[in-house]
């Protein structure tokens, strides 16, 4: 069967008859076109001719096809590869926005506890510095703190308790060791940093922890070293023992000098915290406008390529 191209071919006076001449001149033509019979090919053409004829022409035309297919192919798995990681970061950017919001309300609860810290402190301060100063008073209660009918506090009991400062953190631990800081610009680690583990954060935990336990062991030091053997019965949960041994305490100037120092340590704390709120404050204003800014941008660079 002779198809329409080849027959055009071989009718070459195009009178619609192909002669026996126009058939012995044209099927080497055709011959040639249809390719090379398989038997008479190298070894390789062999190897890389389909069907029983080797022609250049199909062999070209094939490789076009094959390499288009794998244009088609590549650039398609190119493409997914590149859909694909703008997927994971956009789930990462949603997720540090995330941890970005859990610290921020940390912050608030660091700011509020901190604040909370301040007043008790100064309340503290205010009671032992009020004591100092009344310390050569001949009130018989100087030592007793009275608040209501059998109901009282005796200062220098409640000397050796200490207070430390150890604000909840565990949002902060938590995104240091999952890489949401390398997701913010410096400025806004770095006030997140001074916020949790800055000089000022350290010098306040340091003092109402090590520098607190100095004055309250040398004041247990005293009592053990000196009071026991000058005084008859040790029981500071009764009142008359601050009454009856007044006179005692008002002379050991070494308890008095204790105290005024731990009140100059509170002083220098209360002066520090105030500092420290004032860098919290400014730490969550960059963290709450970076938020803003991180939100306001989500959505263009996903699509960035």
């Amino acid at each position: 069967m002779v198809n329409k191209d080849d027959f055009d071919k071989l009718d070459t006076d195009k009178d619609g008859v192909i002669s026996e001449d126009e058939f012995e001149k044209g099927k080497d033509v055709l011959s040639e076109e249809k390719g090379i019979e398989k038997e008479k090919l190298n070894w390789f053409l062999r190897l890389i001719t389909l069907g029983d004829r080797f022609s250049f022409k199909d062999l070209i035309d094939r490789a076009k096809e094959s390499f288009v297919q794998f244009i088609v192919v590549f650039f398609g798995v190119l493409i997914s590869f590149g859909v694909e990681q703008k997927g994971d970061d956009f789930e990462d950017r949603e997720w540090n926005i995330e941890n970005l919001y859990n610290l921020l309300d940390e912050m608030n609860v660091l700011k509020a506890y901190t604040e909370e810290h301040l007043m008790t402190i100064e309340y503290i301060r205010g009671e032992y510095k009020d004591l100092l100063e009344n310390w050569e008073s001949d009130k018989k209660s100087l030592f007793i703190w009275v608040y209501g009918p059998k109901d009282y506090g005796y200062p220098l009991k409640d000397y050796t308790n200490r207070m430390p400062f150890n604000p909840d953190r565990r949002v902060y631990e938590t995104i240091k060791l999952d890489g949401t800081f390398r997701f913010l610009g410096t400025e806004v680690a770095k006030a997140v940093y001074d916020a949790y583990d800055g000089n000022l954060y350290q010098y306040i935990k340091i003092n109402a922890d090590k520098e607190e336990e100095i004055f309250t062991k040398k004041f247990n030091d005293r009592v053990d070293s000196k009071w026991i053997y000058d005084l008859d019965v040790i029981d500071f949960d009764d009142p008359q023992f601050w009454i009856k041994n007044k006179n005692y305490i008002q002379n050991d100037y070494f308890v008095k000098y204790n105290i005024f120092k731990r009140i100059e340590l509170w002083d220098q704390t209360i002066g520090q915290i105030k500092e420290y709120l004032d860098l919290v404050n400014k730490s969550i204003d960059i963290l709450q406008k970076e938020i803003e800014q991180k939100e306001s941008e989500f959505t263009i660079i996903y699509w960035v390529f």
